[in-house]
């Protein structure tokens, strides 16, 4: 039997984005852009600073939208979408990591977690809860829903935001510099969990990273120049002959 390929979670077609960077002057981050991501898979996206990565992903999270092309997330296309309507899918489908975590001081670290089920559509606080519970557990954090932020290592915190972008079962995870801020042992196990957790639950992961070993631990690697993706072998050396969809051109 031949296996069918798994649901694509994100499709970017022919997408353009531009920034405008002074009065009247405008730089293309993206030309034309075409990029498949299916459920299970993870995906990484390297390049230098100011290349486009970070206005790449928020285009995939639906925090901006494109100039030209389309992005679509779980079957939905972002044109086709109300701002209201990209809010609730963004929050009932999108999972974010950010580099600086991103954590309410004032909180517990399951108050944190469960934080998304405060927008968009809700949930009984108990199921909320269970949620959050099973995903700190998920993460190697059981027994610390009661501290606050500031009583965790970075390791730490980056791992409750990992449990937080998993806790509404998204069908994405988009992670920006998620291991920025760590030291590299912390990192290497920071990027275990948000691989293990995401492959576990078939959650699609896009993540923006500096760090080749970082990408070469994904499913496929990709790197942002002059607006093209190029792929990334697993010698971290980019070709241009090769489709976004991992598919060789005929």
């Amino acid at each position: 039997m031949i296996e069918q390929p798994t649901e694509a979670v994100l499709e970017a077609d022919s997408l353009w984005l531009d920034v405008e960077v002074a009065p009247g002057r405008v730089l293309t981050l993206a030309r034309g852009i075409d990029l498949t991501v299916r459920a299970g898979e993870s995906v990484a996206l390297v390049g230098r600073s100011g290349s486009g990565k970070s206005t790449l992903l928020a285009a995939f999270g639906l925090l901006r939208r494109p100039d030209r092309g389309r992005v679509v997330v779980d079957g939905q296309d972002a044109a086709e979408l109300s701002d209201a309507r990209a809010a609730m899918l963004r929050n009932q489908r999108i999972g974010f990591v950010f580099q600086d975590y991103s954590l309410v001081g004032h909180l517990s670290v399951v108050d944190n977690v469960m934080l998304p089920f405060e927008y968009g559509r809700p949930a009984p606080r108990r199921r909320a809860r269970d949620r959050a519970v099973e995903q700190l557990d998920a993460v190697g954090l059981a027994g610390f829903e009661g501290r606050r932020p500031a009583q965790l290592s970075g390791g730490e915190q980056q791992r409750v935001a990992i449990a937080r972008a998993l806790v509404r079962e998204p069908a994405l995870v988009l992670a920006d510099e998620p291991t920025g801020a760590l030291d590299t042992d912390t990192g290497d196990a920071v990027i275990e969990n948000l691989l293990e957790a995401t492959r576990r639950a078939g959650v699609a992961a896009v993540v923006v990273t500096h760090d080749p070993a970082l990408a070469a631990r994904m499913d496929r690697s990709f790197e942002l120049v002059d607006g093209h993706l190029l792929t990334r072998d697993g010698h971290g050396h980019a070709q241009r002959d090769r489709r976004s969809d991992g598919q060789v051109p005929a």
